[in-house]
Protein backbone atom coordinates (compact mmCIF):
# COMPACT_ATOMS: atom_id res chain seq x y z
CA UNK A 1 0.00 0.00 0.00
CA UNK A 2 1.24 3.39 -0.85
CA UNK A 3 0.47 6.32 1.36
CA UNK A 4 -1.57 9.07 -0.30
CA UNK A 5 0.26 12.33 -0.55
CA UNK A 6 -1.36 15.34 1.00
CA UNK A 7 -0.08 17.97 -1.38
CA UNK A 8 -2.03 21.17 -1.57
CA UNK A 9 -3.31 21.95 -5.04
CA UNK A 10 -1.54 24.86 -6.62
CA UNK A 11 -3.53 28.06 -6.30
CA UNK A 12 -4.00 30.09 -9.43
CA UNK A 13 -2.14 33.38 -9.39
CA UNK A 14 -4.21 36.30 -8.21
CA UNK A 15 -5.72 38.03 -11.16
CA UNK A 16 -5.66 41.79 -11.20
CA UNK A 17 -9.05 43.43 -11.25
CA UNK A 18 -9.55 45.88 -14.12
CA UNK A 19 -8.99 48.78 -11.69
CA UNK A 20 -5.78 47.19 -10.36
CA UNK A 21 -4.52 46.75 -13.91
CA UNK A 22 -5.41 50.36 -14.62
CA UNK A 23 -3.56 51.50 -11.51
CA UNK A 24 -0.44 49.65 -12.63
CA UNK A 25 -0.74 51.05 -16.16
CA UNK A 26 -1.38 54.58 -14.87
CA UNK A 27 1.71 54.30 -12.66
CA UNK A 28 3.67 53.67 -15.86
CA UNK A 29 2.23 56.86 -17.38
CA UNK A 30 -0.83 55.56 -19.26
CA UNK A 31 -3.24 58.52 -19.27
CA UNK A 32 -6.24 56.51 -20.44
CA UNK A 33 -5.76 54.04 -17.60
CA UNK A 34 -5.53 56.96 -15.18
CA UNK A 35 -8.79 58.34 -16.54
CA UNK A 36 -10.47 54.99 -15.79
CA UNK A 37 -9.00 55.05 -12.27
CA UNK A 38 -10.31 58.59 -11.86
CA UNK A 39 -13.79 57.60 -13.01
CA UNK A 40 -13.81 54.60 -10.67
CA UNK A 41 -12.82 56.60 -7.57
CA UNK A 42 -13.83 60.25 -8.09
CA UNK A 43 -17.25 59.94 -6.41
CA UNK A 44 -15.76 58.41 -3.24
CA UNK A 45 -13.04 61.04 -3.05
CA UNK A 46 -15.56 63.84 -3.61
CA UNK A 47 -17.80 62.44 -0.87
CA UNK A 48 -14.89 62.40 1.58
CA UNK A 49 -13.86 65.95 0.64
CA UNK A 50 -17.42 67.20 0.97
CA UNK A 51 -17.82 65.66 4.41
CA UNK A 52 -14.55 67.07 5.63
CA UNK A 53 -14.96 70.54 4.12
CA UNK A 54 -18.76 71.02 4.18
CA UNK A 55 -18.51 73.13 1.03
CA UNK A 56 -19.53 71.60 -2.31
CA UNK A 57 -17.54 73.98 -4.54
CA UNK A 58 -14.40 73.64 -2.44
CA UNK A 59 -14.86 69.85 -2.30
CA UNK A 60 -15.01 69.72 -6.11
CA UNK A 61 -11.82 71.76 -6.36
CA UNK A 62 -10.02 69.68 -3.74
CA UNK A 63 -11.13 66.45 -5.44
CA UNK A 64 -9.33 67.64 -8.57
CA UNK A 65 -6.28 68.52 -6.47
CA UNK A 66 -6.34 65.00 -5.00
CA UNK A 67 -6.18 63.41 -8.44
CA UNK A 68 -3.42 65.76 -9.58
CA UNK A 69 -1.47 64.66 -6.51
CA UNK A 70 -2.28 60.99 -7.21
CA UNK A 71 -0.99 61.36 -10.80
CA UNK A 72 2.26 62.85 -9.44
CA UNK A 73 2.72 60.24 -6.71
CA UNK A 74 1.35 57.13 -8.45
CA UNK A 75 4.73 55.96 -9.79
CA UNK A 76 5.86 55.72 -6.15
CA UNK A 77 2.83 53.65 -5.06
CA UNK A 78 4.38 50.44 -3.77
CA UNK A 79 1.21 48.47 -3.17
CA UNK A 80 1.90 47.90 0.54
CA UNK A 81 -1.79 48.64 1.06
CA UNK A 82 -4.70 48.57 -1.34
CA UNK A 83 -4.93 51.38 -3.85
CA UNK A 84 -8.20 52.50 -2.24
CA UNK A 85 -6.53 52.85 1.16
CA UNK A 86 -3.61 54.75 -0.34
CA UNK A 87 -5.95 57.03 -2.30
CA UNK A 88 -7.96 57.73 0.84
CA UNK A 89 -4.80 58.73 2.70
CA UNK A 90 -3.75 61.02 -0.14
CA UNK A 91 -7.21 62.62 -0.16
CA UNK A 92 -7.22 63.23 3.60
CA UNK A 93 -3.73 64.73 3.41
CA UNK A 94 -4.71 67.05 0.54
CA UNK A 95 -7.81 68.22 2.45
CA UNK A 96 -5.80 68.88 5.60
CA UNK A 97 -3.07 70.68 3.65
CA UNK A 98 -5.67 72.83 1.92
CA UNK A 99 -7.25 73.74 5.25
CA UNK A 100 -3.90 74.67 6.74
CA UNK A 101 -2.96 76.73 3.69
CA UNK A 102 -6.24 78.60 4.00
CA UNK A 103 -5.41 79.43 7.60
CA UNK A 104 -8.15 77.25 9.00
CA UNK A 105 -7.25 75.98 12.43
CA UNK A 106 -8.95 73.31 14.48
CA UNK A 107 -8.43 75.06 17.80
CA UNK A 108 -11.18 75.26 20.39
CA UNK A 109 -11.70 79.02 19.95
CA UNK A 110 -12.29 78.71 16.21
CA UNK A 111 -14.69 75.81 16.80
CA UNK A 112 -16.65 77.75 19.38
CA UNK A 113 -16.90 80.78 17.09
CA UNK A 114 -18.15 78.62 14.23
CA UNK A 115 -20.72 76.97 16.49
CA UNK A 116 -22.02 80.36 17.61
CA UNK A 117 -22.27 81.55 13.98
CA UNK A 118 -23.95 78.37 12.69
CA UNK A 119 -27.42 79.08 11.36
CA UNK A 120 -30.22 77.79 13.51
CA UNK A 121 -32.85 75.32 12.40
CA UNK A 122 -35.98 76.73 10.87
CA UNK A 123 -39.09 76.62 13.03
CA UNK A 124 -41.10 75.30 10.08
CA UNK A 125 -42.78 72.04 11.11
CA UNK A 126 -42.23 70.52 7.65
CA UNK A 127 -38.48 71.11 7.72
CA UNK A 128 -36.20 68.55 9.32
CA UNK A 129 -32.48 68.63 9.94
CA UNK A 130 -30.96 65.57 8.31
CA UNK A 131 -27.68 63.95 9.20
CA UNK A 132 -25.66 65.52 6.37
CA UNK A 133 -26.79 69.00 7.37
CA UNK A 134 -26.02 68.24 11.01
CA UNK A 135 -22.54 67.02 10.12
CA UNK A 136 -21.96 70.12 7.98
CA UNK A 137 -22.83 72.33 10.96
CA UNK A 138 -20.25 70.71 13.24
CA UNK A 139 -17.18 72.75 14.13
CA UNK A 140 -14.32 71.85 11.77
CA UNK A 141 -12.22 69.87 14.23
CA UNK A 142 -15.15 67.84 15.50
CA UNK A 143 -16.45 67.28 11.95
CA UNK A 144 -13.05 66.13 10.70
CA UNK A 145 -12.59 63.62 13.52
CA UNK A 146 -16.20 62.42 13.21
CA UNK A 147 -15.84 61.79 9.46
CA UNK A 148 -12.43 60.13 9.79
CA UNK A 149 -13.53 57.88 12.68
CA UNK A 150 -17.22 57.13 12.31
CA UNK A 151 -17.58 57.41 8.55
CA UNK A 152 -14.16 56.33 7.23
CA UNK A 153 -13.17 53.96 10.03
CA UNK A 154 -9.78 55.34 11.07
CA UNK A 155 -8.54 54.63 14.59
CA UNK A 156 -7.87 57.44 17.04
CA UNK A 157 -4.13 56.79 16.68
CA UNK A 158 -4.31 57.16 12.89
CA UNK A 159 -6.41 60.30 13.20
CA UNK A 160 -3.93 61.71 15.69
CA UNK A 161 -1.09 61.13 13.24
CA UNK A 162 -2.97 62.75 10.36
CA UNK A 163 -4.14 65.79 12.32
CA UNK A 164 -1.14 66.23 14.58
CA UNK A 165 -3.15 65.71 17.77
CA UNK A 166 -3.08 63.09 20.49
CA UNK A 167 -5.38 60.06 20.39
CA UNK A 168 -7.03 61.52 23.50
CA UNK A 169 -7.67 64.76 21.63
CA UNK A 170 -9.24 62.76 18.81
CA UNK A 171 -11.49 60.95 21.30
CA UNK A 172 -12.53 64.24 22.87
CA UNK A 173 -13.38 65.76 19.47
CA UNK A 174 -15.36 62.64 18.54
CA UNK A 175 -17.32 62.81 21.79
CA UNK A 176 -18.01 66.48 21.17
CA UNK A 177 -19.16 65.78 17.61
CA UNK A 178 -21.51 63.03 18.73
CA UNK A 179 -23.01 65.19 21.47
CA UNK A 180 -23.57 68.09 19.04
CA UNK A 181 -25.11 65.74 16.47
CA UNK A 182 -27.40 64.22 19.07
CA UNK A 183 -28.54 67.68 20.14
CA UNK A 184 -29.08 68.80 16.54
CA UNK A 185 -31.00 65.71 15.53
CA UNK A 186 -33.29 65.58 18.56
CA UNK A 187 -34.55 69.16 18.36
Amino acid sequence: MTEPTLEKPALPPLALTPVDGDVAAAARGDRQAFERVYRAHAAKVFSLCLRMLADRVLAEEVTQDVFVRVWEKLPGFRGDSSFGTWLHRVAVNVVLTRRKAAGIRDGRTADDEMLAEAPGRSDSVGERLDLEDAIAQLPRGARTVFVLHDVQGFTHEEIGEQLGISPGGSKAQLHRARMLLRAALTR
